[in-house]
């Protein structure tokens, strides 16, 4: 990507059509950059880009016994005070923490200071992992504790490839099952046979072409599970172990079907052609859209145009479009703050209700089999804050029309 920081905003993204054929670098070669942090203690809503919390690296609320808080670690505990990149919005997206006082310091000097019988409070750092703490409990609590009466689906895309739609739907399903203990189907809807069952842990003898094929037969739950991969996460997934014929629309809508009937939550992983069979097929079994994007001007305005094709529809797939949570991704690569700003403006413009930070993560880059366990702590908190996010849209598409079941 080219330097266009000395750029005007809206000159930032003027090639980004040209892009169309780019692809990009192997993200395990380059350098990871540090996330920054943002502090943004006020509460209020201005106009233009929103303002953005970035998940925590893992050592960014260390400090060294007795030493006081550094004003990096002050900003980072202030930050905490608000749930990870949402945009401020209307629909009520953000989830309400509940404060805790802070009592004695437990951690550090201070800690021990107070064991004395001394009446010191906890600092800054300590403070922040509380926080960063409370919120996780938070997110996970209402990741567990949603229910719908039906089946519910999350469809993953951005026509744009390259911007970790496979890993996106892999990580956010296995947060879901590994919070809810299980219950969540990971499916590849893909036009062709994409990097689902290669980035899933296993090796599965059946997949998604044989339950395909087989479909009509698959009448329990024992015999569907023959055609999974069973995650560490407690997700089972559904993709493809070699060549297959081309997916179909009617072959996508019989699938999610059949897994309706054992799951709870069907995440899809979706091609790279929102005008295929395919995804017709898979947008009329969807209930909240997921975009991936990464800092880049392709991804963000083709799934952009992807909204406005969806909205043009009308009916069920503009109200998939006006639930969109869009997922940023970083591959390490560097980046530019007026790209970032742009991103962030574009997407709360295009009316994305969400926009979550993922901070680079190593094993995501290797772009190998993805282990939920893996991940850094800052990355899978990152997910759970999406997880939650997603369930609580999806509580509203269940809440709006509460016995259909969206097969086409």
């Amino acid at each position: 990507m080219s330097d266009t920081g000395c750029s005007a905003p809206n000159d930032v993204f003027g090639g980004a059509d040209r892009a169309g054929d780019y692809i990009e670098e192997d993200a395990a070669l380059i350098a990871p950059i540090q996330p920054r942090l943002r502090s943004n203690t006020t509460g209020s809503t201005t106009e233009g880009p929103a303002q953005i919390a970035l998940p925590l690296p893992a050592d960014a609320l260390k400090t060294s016994p007795g030493s006081g808080a550094s004003a990096s670690t002050m900003a980072v505990a202030s930050d905490l005070a608000s749930t990870s990149v949402l945009f401020a919005s209307p629909t009520g997206l953000a989830v309400a923490s509940h404060s805790t006082t802070p009592g004695k310091a437990t951690a550090g000097f201070r800690g021990a200071l107070a064991r004395l019988g001394l009446p010191v409070g906890p600092g800054a750092a300590e403070l922040g992992v509380r926080r960063c703490k409370e919120l996780r409990t938070t997110h996970e609590t209402t990741v567990r504790q949603a229910t719908w009466t039906r089946a519910v689906s999350v469809l993953v895309n951005n026509p744009k490839g390259g911007t970790g739609k496979t890993p996106t739907a892999l990580l956010l399903g296995g947060v879901l099952a590994a919070i809810r203990g299980g219950s969540v189907a990971i499916l590849e809807v893909s036009d062709d046979p994409g990097a689902l069952n290669f980035r899933a842990e296993g090796n599965p003898l059946l997949g998604l072409g044989e339950l395909v094929r087989d479909v009509d037969q698959v009448a329990t739950a024992g015999r569907l599970a023959g055609y999974t991969a069973p995650q560490t996460s407690f997700a089972s997934v559904i993709g493809s172990t070699g060549r297959r014929d081309r997916l179909t629309g009617e072959s996508v809508v019989a699938v999610c079907n059949v897994i309706d009937d054992f799951y709870s939550i069907r995440v899809m992983d979706s091609g790279n052609v929102p005008t295929s069979s395919a995804f017709r097929g898979a947008v009329s079994v969807s209930d909240v859209l997921v975009i991936p994007v990464m800092n880049a001007g392709d991804s963000v305005l083709e799934a952009i145009q992807l909204l406005e094709e969806l909205r043009a529809e009308g009916g069920a797939s503009a109200e998939l479009a006006n639930r969109a949570i869009a997922i940023r991704l970083t591959d390490g690569r560097p980046e530019n703050d007026a790209v970032r700003e742009e991103v962030e403006r574009l997407l709360s413009q295009a009316g994305v209700s969400a926009l979550h930070e993922i901070p680079y993560d190593s094993h995501i880059a290797e772009r190998g089999q993805l282990t939920l366990s893996r991940l850094n702590p800052a990355t899978r908190d990152a997910f759970v804050a999406a997880a939650a996010s997603v369930v609580r849209s999806l509580q509203t598409a269940v809440s709006a029309a509460p016995t259909q079941n969206r097969k086409a």
